[in-house]
């Protein structure tokens, strides 16, 4: 794995359904291109609090935070334990409605990949699993602005929110989308470029989404974005 700072990181946040298709794309595009990127955290629980709520990491169980908690300590291990877990459990909460937002279930999945359960109940006991996931959140919303995710910093240092796309693109047009958004990123006074959703494409987004939307324990909560 090349030197943090040769690499696209990328924030993201286990519970969002867009920052999942965009894992999809950008593993189709590293398959393709040999990208390197590495996994960051971001809270979109501590991001959308409303004034009086606890933060997520006073909680004794987030559903997002502490699932970022176990990626921080599998991320101590290496990046690759990391990019296989991610990958495992959006599949399995994205694609087969899967809870692994719940303690038990997350074991499960943890074991699937060959791992210790007992890995959530270490991240959970160790504080430090949650400084760590802090300090990538702090990082994303100080030094690049970030309100939500995916969140996309190069190597230059510039960040782009994005792409938000669904389904996730693959083979040609994955790298083609690649294209698009490396380009983008050149321009760093390039603040938005949006495509409006019209109600059909509402009905293809909760189509799409199936899968999370009865699986998800809480109702979504959007703070409004700079």
């Amino acid at each position: 794995m090349p030197e943090t700072n040769q690499v696209l990181e990328v924030f993201t946040d286990p519970m969002c359904p867009y920052a999942y298709q965009t894992s999809v794309w950008l593993r189709s595009v590293r398959a393709q291109t040999g990208l390197a990127f590495r996994w960051r955290f971001f809270s979109l629980e501590e991001v959308n609090r409303l004034e009086g709520k606890k933060h997520p990491w006073e909680r004794d169980w987030s559903y997002g935070w502490s699932q970022m908690r176990v990626g921080a300590l599998l991320r101590r291990q290496s990046d690759a334990l990391v990019d296989d877990w991610y990958a495992a459990l959006g599949k399995a909460f994205h694609e087969d409605g899967r809870r692994t937002h719940v303690p038990e279930e997350h074991r499960r999945l943890l074991e699937e990949l060959g791992l210790s359960g007992a890995l959530v109940d270490e991240a959970l006991a160790d504080p430090s699993t949650s400084d760590e996931v802090r300090a990538d959140h702090c990082e994303a919303v100080e030094r690049y602005g970030a309100f939500g995710v995916p969140t996309l910093v190069f190597p230059s240092g510039d960040a782009l929110f994005g792409p938000v796309v669904v389904p996730a693109p693959t083979g040609e047009d994955a790298v083609r989308l690649w294209g698009v958004v490396e380009t983008s990123a050149t321009f760093p006074h390039l603040y938005e470029l949006r495509r409006p959703k019209t109600a059909d494409d509402m009905v293809h987004i909760a189509r799409a989404f199936e899968p999370y939307l009865r699986s998800r324990d809480w109702q979504t909560i959007e703070n409004p974005s700079p």
